[in-house]
């Protein structure tokens, strides 16, 4: 009896879960559609729904199909009972579709990682001929590959940001710190951005937590061992692979990864919910604050936070703290010669609401930081804003 009952209580949750996804159908959804060459998953979402990232609630998956998740140009894609989406499969002679445009991202998959740290990794020495820079053909050395086998391909990285994120212990607020670094990994400066934008940021830092996310490694070439250790010297031989930039001495060693990223995954809503502000935009890609649809951001946050490829946040500038101009008791000057900040919270202090900005699609992820794209969006996406639930309204 309370098997039956547990059946039918299974059923009907996911009747209500399926209409629930039914009602965001886009009003003009196709009945079938053919998946043609250069979709990608959030287009062919977004002819169904109004919310792509509720794809996985309506996508039924095929038993029958090797692989049921994955899409190939030719499927045929169709309405199947209560607004569920079925696959008919095509020829399947080309590649699968990704959910996001790899051109937009690729650079980013091959190219950057995020490490706790990078100081113990092995690194370069010296460069054929005493070069100060060495590029495609010729002879890098290196040293901390003692157990290295011959023919073993290395790709030499260089740290270039490092992110960290602070909470105030006396608000709860959240800050994240953006530094750049030069060619050795020491600290150039910081952009930071502070919550209380319009307060006095030394009223607020009392007791701040801060934490190091990680240290963002950009790819500069690929190498290989071609000599290890020998007798008399104490560096190992790489010769440098031609489509790289300019090594130079202090550069970095990882082993190339066979698979180091995955493109098949669906837009769904974050797996766990984070506290109001925590998630941020820490940097915009090939920009100094902002960017907009089809840019490449970094976030923080990662797997730590049950963040994983395909996850969809939605992207709010936080509403500015202001002064009530015509109301404050602690200020008699007039609206036209007062500032529009103070050194420390006053009893007419306002704060705006949030403006809504875009939608953002996690594509990499890493323990404490992950890097998304940007899909949507009505206004520029800027280095702070902070990220929610992608059905978020307020």
């Amino acid at each position: 009896m309370f098997r039956k009952f547990r059946t039918v209580l299974a059923a009907a949750a996911f009747i209500v879960a399926t209409y629930a996804a039914a009602a965001e159908m886009s009003g003009a959804h196709p009945d079938t559609y053919v998946v043609k060459r250069g979709d990608t998953l959030w287009d062919i979402s977004a002819k169904f729904l109004k919310k792509p990232w509720l794809w996985p609630e309506i996508w039924q998956a095929n038993p029958q199909i090797k692989n049921p998740h994955l899409i190939y140009p030719g499927d045929v894609i169709s309405l199947a009972y209560l607004d569920r989406v079925a696959l008919q499969p095509g020829p399947r002679q080309e590649a699968p579709i990704g959910a996001i445009p790899l051109a937009d991202i690729e650079p980013f998959l091959k190219n950057l990682r995020v490490t706790d740290s990078f100081e113990q990794l092995p690194r370069v020495v010296g460069l054929e001929e005493d070069r100060l820079r060495s590029s495609g053909g010729q002879l890098i050395y290196t040293v901390g590959l003692e157990g290295a086998q011959v023919g073993q391909r290395f790709a030499v990285v260089r740290p270039t940001l490092r992110y960290t994120h602070t909470r105030f212990v006396s608000n709860g607020r959240y800050a994240t710190y953006k530094e750049d670094l030069d060619f050795r990994g020491k600290r150039l400066g910081s952009q930071t951005i502070d919550w209380e934008r319009n307060w006095n940021s030394a009223a607020l830092d009392t007791g701040p937590q801060l934490e190091l996310l990680g240290y963002e490694l950009a790819q500069i070439s690929v190498g290989t061992l071609t000599r290890g250790v020998v007798p008399g010297s104490d560096a190992s031989t790489l010769a440098l692979e031609g489509n790289g930039h300019e090594v130079r001495v202090g550069d970095r060693l990882i082993p190339v990864e066979a698979q180091p990223y995955d493109l098949q995954f669906f837009p769904h809503v974050p797996k766990v919910l984070q506290p109001e502000g925590k998630l941020q935009i820490a940097a915009v890609a090939n920009a100094l604050t902002s960017g907009g649809p089809r840019d490449v951001v970094a976030i923080s946050g990662g797997s730590r936070e049950g963040i994983d490829n395909g996850t969809v946040f939605s992207i709010w500038r936080q509403g500015s703290h202001v002064i009530d101009r015509l109301h404050d008791p602690e200020d008699s000057r007039t609206t036209e010669t007062r500032p529009n900040s103070r050194t420390k919270a006053g009893s007419s202090d306002r704060v705006l609401p949030d403006e809504y900005a875009g939608h953002v699609m996690v594509f990499r992820t890493f323990e404490k930081v992950s890097y998304g794209l940007v899909m949507e969006g009505t206004k520029p996406a800027r280095v702070g804003y902070a990220l929610k639930h992608p059905d978020a309204t307020y």
